[in-house]
């Protein structure tokens, strides 16, 4: 699966959020300054292409949906992040974010509840 762009990644977001959209309504969705509606048409066309979303035609108009799940992507972009940023190890990830001064105690706290019920699980 092919890496989105921060622009492409931005309309799929929009697109995961609302499941069908044209165009206009992905221009609705974008921060000021909005884009031209052929610069987002374009993003959507190459969407379309890398095989992430598909189209109904309704008339002269197209109305896209995602064809790539938002878990599924987010899946395979941390793995992606994490072999390249923390040498394949989930333990080099929960050890750099658990050091971060942002992070709450009960973050922490809920994070070892979590881990600790998968490895539960993970020992039936």
């Amino acid at each position: 699966m092919k890496e989105l762009t921060k622009a492409e990644e931005q309309v799929m977001l929009i697109l995961w959020k609302k499941e069908k959209a044209f165009v206009r309504d992905i221009i609705n969705e974008l921060p000021d300054p909005k884009p031209a509606y052929t610069t987002v048409s374009t993003i959507v066309r190459i969407l379309e292409s890398k095989g992430f979303v598909k189209h109904e035609e309704q008339g002269n108009i197209h109305n896209y949906y995602p064809v790539v799940n938002q878990e599924e992507y987010a899946g395979r972009f941390m793995e992606g992040f994490v072999k390249n940023y923390f040498s394949n190890s989930f333990k080099n990830l929960v050890s750099f974010f658990s050091k971060q001064d942002d992070i709450s105690i009960s973050e922490l706290e809920e994070i070892r509840q979590i881990v600790n019920s998968e490895i539960n699980r993970k020992k039936d």
